[in-house]
C-alpha cells in the first residue's frame, strides 16, 4: 500500500518521550516552553503559544483579539471546517469569500466586497501548503483595521517572499499526525503582539494569570510535555522533510503535466509551497471522472483523498444556520480535486507506480 500520509517517527522521538516519562513532568512543563521558543525562532515571531490542537489555536487567536458575538470574520469556504467554526466558537459569524481557481486560496480581490461595519477579522488559509497572496491581504486588513489570522495548519515552513507563513498575522498551526510535522495531536499560535500572546496563554489554561488566579473565562487547551518532546524532534527534521516533499511534487508534476485532463498543482512565483497535500484537478478532459479515478487508485493500493468534497457553506451545519452562499469556484473545485501521496517516505518506485497508474487509467 502506498499510503497518502506516513508520520516520520524515529528513534529521537522515542528517546525524547522516554525522558519525559522518566521525569514525571507530563503536562505543560519545560519541554512545552522549549518547543514554544524553538518554534517562535523558526517562524520568526516573538511569541509562540502551544495548545492541544490547531482548532484550539484558531479559537484562541480570535478570542485573544477580542472577537465576539455580533462580529463577522471573513474566511474561505474551501478548507477544513475548523477554519470557519473558530468564528462560531466565539459567537461571531463566518462570512465566506470564494477562492482563486489556480491556487485554491482565498481570492484577495473579493475580500473587500464582503466587508461590513461588523467585520473584525480575516482568516486566510494557506491551503495544501501554498501561501496566500499576503501583500494584498495585509493591505486590506490595514486599510480596514481588521485582525489578520493565518490558518497555517497545512503550511509548516511555507514561505511568502522569503518570510515564513505564521509571521504576517496571528499564525495557527496544527500538529495532527498527517501534517508536515506532528506531535500526535497539538497546535501552536504564533504572534509578535505581546498582548495577544498574554491573552492566549491565559485562555489555554482556564484564564489563569498566575496559579489559581483566574482573570478571564478560559479553557483547558494545554499541550503535554510528551507532545512537545516529539515536536522538538520533528521541528529539527522539518526543512529536510519539506525538501523531499517538494522534490516528490516536482517529479509528479513533470509527469502528470503530460496527461490530458489532469492539472497538477499551480505554484506561484516567490512562494515556497511545502505540499502538505499534492492535489490535482481531474477535469472533464480526463477519460475518467474524479470519483472513478479515485476508486481505481484505491484498487491499485495507492492512497488518495478528496480535500474537500464539500465546501463549508454546503455542510449540513451551515445549511441549518441559513447559509445560502453561491461560491462557484469553491463548488466546482470540490468536484475536481484529488490528493495523491507526496510524503517524504515515498520511494522512487512508489512515485513511478503512482504515475504509471494515472497514465494507464
Amino acid at each position: 500500500m502506498i499510503n497518502i500520509a506516513v508520520p516520520q517517527i524515529g528513534h529521537e522521538e522515542f528517546e525524547a518521550v522516554r525522558k519525559v516519562l522518566e521525569s514525571g513532568i507530563l503536562a505543560q512543563g519545560p519541554r512545552v516552553e522549549e518547543f514554544e521558543n524553538n518554534f517562535a525562532d523558526y517562524i520568526g515571531t516573538k511569541h509562540a503559544v502551544a495548545v492541544n490542537s490547531g482548532t484550539a489555536a484558531l479559537h484562541i487567536a480570535l478570542l485573544a483579539s477580542g472577537i465576539g458575538p455580533g462580529d463577522e470574520v471573513i474566511t474561505t469556504s474551501f478548507s477544513f471546517i475548523a477554519s470557519a467554526n473558530a468564528a462560531l466558537f466565539c459567537g461571531a459569524k463566518p462570512v465566506f469569500v470564494d477562492i482563486n481557481d489556480k491556487t485554491c486560496n482565498i481570492d484577495p480581490h473579493l475580500i473587500e466586497h464582503k466587508i461590513t461595519p461588523r467585520t473584525k477579522a480575516v482568516i486566510v488559509v494557506h491551503l495544501y501548503g501554498q501561501p496566500c497572496d499576503m501583500d494584498e491581504i495585509i493591505k486590506i486588513c490595514k486599510k480596514h483595521k481588521l485582525v489578520l489570522v493565518e490558518d497555517a495548519c497545512q503550511a509548516h515552513g511555507a514561505e511568502y517572499k522569503g518570510h515564513k507563513v505564521g509571521s504576517f498575522g496571528i499564525g495557527c498551526f496544527s500538529f495532527y499526525p498527517t501534517k508536515n510535522m506532528t506531535t500526535s495531536e497539538g497546535g501552536m499560535l504564533t504572534t509578535g503582539d505581546e498582548e495577544v500572546a498574554r491573552q492566549a496563554r491565559m485562555l489555554r489554561q482556564h484564564g489563569q494569570s498566575q496559579r489559581y488566579i483566574h482573570d478571564i473565562l478560559g479553557y483547558n487547551f494545554r499541550m503535554t510535555d510528551i507532545e512537545a518532546a516529539i515536536g522538538i524532534c520533528q521541528l529539527k527534521k522539518l526543512d529536510e522533510a519539506n525538501g523531499r516533499r517538494i522534490k516528490n511534487a516536482e517529479l509528479l508534476t513533470r509527469e502528470i503535466s503530460k496527461i490530458k485532463g489532469l492539472v497538477p498543482p499551480f505554484v506561484k512565483p516567490n512562494m515556497k509551497h511545502v505540499f502538505h497535500q499534492y492535489t490535482v484537478k481531474v477535469t472533464g478532459g480526463f477519460k475518467l471522472s474524479r470519483d472513478v479515478l479515485q476508486q481505481k487508485l484505491s484498487k491499485s493500493n495507492i492512497g488518495n483523498a478528496v480535500h474537500y468534497p464539500s465546501p463549508i457553506h454546503k455542510q449540513p451545519l451551515y445549511v441549518k444556520l441559513g447559509y445560502k452562499d453561491s461560491l462557484p469556484v469553491s463548488e466546482a473545485l470540490a468536484r475536481e480535486v484529488l490528493s495523491l501521496p507526496v510524503h517524504p517516505m515515498l520511494s522512487q518506485e512508489d512515485l513511478n507506480e503512482i504515475v504509471r497508474t494515472l497514465k494507464d487509467a
